[in-house]
């Protein structure tokens, strides 16, 4: 996404567009993608919940165990109190009478956005900012019940992508259920939310301390509103570089923020989900 200096000018047009409210505006996907499939069912469409169980934002995720979900710190900040996750390819319909009459939309409602394959509490890295959401844009759902998989993501080592060689050699595998395409307000019937999940290739354009900027364009793909907190693997593995995190316009064009999890404060805080 952007360079450091104007990162400070941005931050409050990233924090609001980085996930899209449910009711407010377009659920924030995989851009210039394609449909994922099968390929990698152990990534996720999360809904966050507040503590009356209606629906806030929508957001992408990794199963790193049975137990241990990893999406962005900003997807599983206040006032969530509950995340609710899909595994299905998609689209994701709607569920069957929503929303509900009342001022609680999922009361009676199955399906998304209430009831999803599996529920779990919601955890964010604990230095994460707000008003710097991009420097510990980490967070986890650890589940209510296991969900087994054939394969999850895997973690990297400390510091395993201080030396990345910017440019097309060194390419990822975004996936994530965001918008297929975003458009300025006026032109906001033409985005397309469709709910499923996608696949990408961005290259690597700039290496940071704590975040990785990435290709968003025709030629490798890119990510946008609603990929928040879905992985970007290593070229073809499993291995993940880190979460997406932030755009730098409502247009998801030119490039993206990927939080890079190879720091010792990630790595260590991760850890206490597996002990």
């Amino acid at each position: 996404m952007r360079m450091r200096a104007i990162r400070s000018a941005l931050a409050s047009l990233v924090a609001l567009v980085a996930v899209t409210a449910l009711f407010v505006g377009p659920a924030a996907a995989v851009r210039f993608g394609t449909p994922d499939g099968n390929a990698h069912s152990y990534v996720g469409l999360m809904v966050a919940q507040d503590s009356d169980g209606d629906p806030l934002w929508r957001c992408s995720g990794t199963l790193l165990s049975d137990s241990v979900f990893l999406t962005a710190g900003h997807c599983v900040a206040a006032p969530a109190a509950h995340i609710e996750i899909w595994f299905a390819a998609g689209p994701v319909p709607l569920g069957a009478g929503y929303p509900a009459a009342g001022a609680h939309p999922c009361a009676g409602i199955t399906g998304y956005p209430c009831t999803g394959d599996v529920g779990g509490d919601p955890h964010g890295h604990p230095q994460w900012d707000p008003n710097a959401f991009f420097t510990h844009d980490l967070g986890v759902v650890t589940l209510d019940t296991p969900h087994p998989s054939s394969t999850y993501g895997t973690l990297p080592t400390l510091n395993q992508f201080d030396s990345l060689h910017q440019g097309r050699a060194t390419w990822f595998t975004a996936v994530g259920y965001g918008l297929q395409a975003a458009y300025p307000d006026a032109a906001g019937w033409k985005d397309r939310a469709e709910r499923t999940r996608m696949v990408a290739n961005p290259w690597l354009k700039q290496q940071n301390d704590t975040d990785l900027i990435v290709t968003d364009n025709a030629a490798g793909g890119g990510t946008c509103f609603g990929d928040s907190g879905g992985p970007n693997f290593v070229r073809s593995s499993t291995l993940i570089a880190g979460v997406n995190s932030y755009v730098i316009n409502t247009q998801c064009a030119g490039t993206s923020g990927v939080y890079r999890i190879d720091k010792a404060d990630d790595l260590n805080w991760l850890a206490t989900f597996f002990d």
